[in-house]
């Protein structure tokens, strides 16, 4: 069976989190802001879609470990396109109503260098994403 996205493409992206409750909380408004809709929901588990690629967000009961590091190897950060800088401001205010804590605030928008227009957004769990304005 060929993939309808094309051989390479991410398929999806499953992280295991220690309470489904908060990711929910604050992944879900990010990600649907974003274009990503509800795909699936369980007990301990939440995804969203956006076309051929998902995210799912799992309280899993083989979790070795209460916390996520991402100064530890694993998971740094995931990344997301984003249209203009004002999409990207917006996201950023929306995402901070959900609980997100804006990181390296001293330097924003180019905590990534001059040539970068980027915001890095921590949870409550540790787990980062970075929102990149294609357009600034």
């Amino acid at each position: 069976m060929t993939s309808p996205a094309g051989t390479g493409a991410l398929h999806h992206v499953e992280i295991w989190v220690p309470d489904i409750g908060r990711a929910a909380a604050s992944f879900g408004p990010l990600l649907e802001a974003l274009g990503y809709a509800p795909f699936q929901e369980w007990e301990r588990g939440r995804s969203w879609r956006l076309g051929a690629t998902y995210l799912v967000f799992e309280e899993s009961t083989a979790l070795s470990a209460g916390t996520h590091d991402r100064l530890r190897p694993g998971l740094n950060h995931l990344a997301f396109h984003v249209a203009t800088r004002e999409e990207l401001d917006r996201l950023v205010a929306g995402a901070r109503a959900a609980g997100w804590r804006l990181l390296f605030p001293d330097r924003h928008p180019q905590a990534g260098g001059e040539q970068s227009c980027a915001a890095y957004l921590e949870n409550a769990d540790g787990f980062e994403v970075e929102l990149v304005a294609a357009e600034w």
